[in-house]
């Protein structure tokens, strides 16, 4: 790490220091952020109805499908610290990370591919399918955010404005996860195999255009703050990288806790559409609700970084209130949908999903701003090397969530089914179902509060 970047971590608590710009303009960051919009596309639309997909309309056993989308992710863990140290190095050596991000530009094709399994594919067969497509575009996804997401940190900005450059992408990322998942449920509402299909094509078409416009984001943005080159240190590897990033102590507790944080949200993406179905008998509540949990993620951003900048607040304490406001949250949804009945029901579970999507802003936006804040505080990092940590680290929530609650479903004898059908599911089932979209978001969210409360950035700034 080179020693202006170094020397920013000391500064930042009264703005910006010596060979630090004041900020970007409001066009660039919202062109930079544009790229969060087809990202979160793809974190929404497999984390919400690829279970859903394997096991209620390709006939895939729970046992199976759990597997079929914990697998691929295992490949990220190992590809995106390596893609991490190559775009370091791609930045020394061209002046920006831009290179690698083209692959974003065909994530849409993979995720048609995935969603368009052959007639003649079911079980093992379309679990495989689906898996193998499901690598490529994970793939792809990891070459375009891993230097995405290290922007930031490579901007030569303070604090708050690292804050105010993650609130733009907040805002368009849950932009983006709004569409998708009002969308994506009732583009698939017909529940057949070519529903699935049309669905993927028409957000392909967006996904693409996002990552063409971020790409030019990216590039105005670090010419307006400028760009802060990694060293090129004696020695320097993707092993030493890895290490460098676990070892830090204000970092390591950080990323343990957004695995359990990614894992907790992603494991309510995925259950939504079982507790629509299964619980609420009505599908259509999957959009709803969706919609419900994200408008307030839209709204809040702002209002989330207003309240950080109030002294005494910070970022880490706003990630632990959201942490414990979506633990409480998923406690509450346990009476809410189990106890209650007709529109009591859906109204008291509508209004808790709202009081969590406004945590869920919350989670993103700071777990998020922190991160460029650890790479600033160490003295001997690399962005790149700590971003591909961080979102090996997203990678593995993402496929760990629906991996918990397929694991759920099949100790609880849950019933596959295919298109058209509709398997009657057993009382054991139905408890399975409900406590996996309750009692366990609420455990796994208590234990990235627990880890969060270790880490020390704000309190060292």
């Amino acid at each position: 790490m080179t020693g202006a970047r170094a020397g920013a971590g000391a500064r930042e608590g009264a703005g910006a220091g010596a060979g630090e710009r004041t900020g970007a303009g409001r066009r660039a960051l919202a062109l930079y952020a544009t790229g969060s919009v087809g990202m979160g596309v793809w974190v929404t639309v497999p984390g919400l109805l690829l279970l859903y997909y394997l096991t209620d309309v390709l006939g895939v056993s729970a046992a199976l499908a759990g597997p079929a989308l914990l697998l691929p992710k295992a490949v990220d863990v190992v590809v995106h610290p390596l893609l991490g140290s190559r775009s370091d190095r791609q930045a020394r050596r061209d002046g920006h990370r831009r290179r690698m991000m083209r692959g974003g530009l065909l994530l849409g094709a993979a995720m048609t591919a995935m969603f368009s399994v052959p007639s003649a594919l079911g079980g093992a067969g379309a679990a495989l399918w689906v898996g193998g497509w499901f690598t490529v575009g994970n793939l792809l996804f990891a070459t375009f955010q891993v230097p995405y997401l290290t922007t930031p940190s490579d901007l030569r900005v303070g604090y708050h404005e690292r804050t105010r450059v993650f609130m733009y992408r907040m805002a368009l990322l849950t932009l983006g996860l709004l569409a998708a998942g009002v969308a994506a449920p009732a583009l698939t509402s017909g529940g057949t195999r070519a529903d699935y299909t049309r669905m993927a094509l028409l957000l392909a078409v967006a996904m693409a255009a996002s990552a063409a416009v971020a790409l030019r984001g990216v590039r105005r943005l670090t010419t307006e703050c400028g760009f802060e080159t990694p060293d090129g240190r004696a020695g320097h590897s993707a092993r030493t990288d890895l290490r460098t990033a676990l070892r830090d102590r204000n970092f390591r507790p950080l990323v343990l806790s957004y695995l359990f944080t990614g894992t907790t949200t992603h494991l309510f993406l995925a259950a939504l559409p079982y507790v629509t179905e299964h619980v609420f008998h009505r599908s259509a509540l999957t959009a709803l609700f969706m919609g419900l949990f994200l408008a307030p993620a839209a709204l809040s951003g702002p209002a989330w970084t207003a309240w950080s900048r109030r002294p005494g607040n910070g970022k880490q304490r706003g990630l632990l209130l959201s942490q414990g406001v979506f633990a409480t949250g998923s406690l509450l949804l346990l009476p809410a949908a189990a106890l209650l009945d007709g529109g009591a029901r859906t109204a008291a579970t509508a209004a808790v999903v709202m009081a969590m999507g406004t945590a869920f802003a919350g989670l993103q936006l700071f777990a998020f701003a922190l991160l460029p804040d650890a790479v600033a505080a160490a003295d001997t990092a690399e962005a790149g090397a700590y971003t591909g940590v961080w979102t090996a680290t997203e990678a593995t929530g993402t496929a760990v969530g629906p991996y918990l609650y397929s694991a759920v479903l099949a100790l609880g004898g849950f019933a596959s089914s295919t298109a058209g059908e509709h398997a009657v599911q057993s009382d054991g089932a139905l408890t399975a179902l409900l406590a996996g979209f309750t009692l366990l978001p609420a455990a796994l969210m208590a234990l990235a509060l627990a880890l969060q409360r270790r880490c020390a950035l704000d309190a060292a700034r």
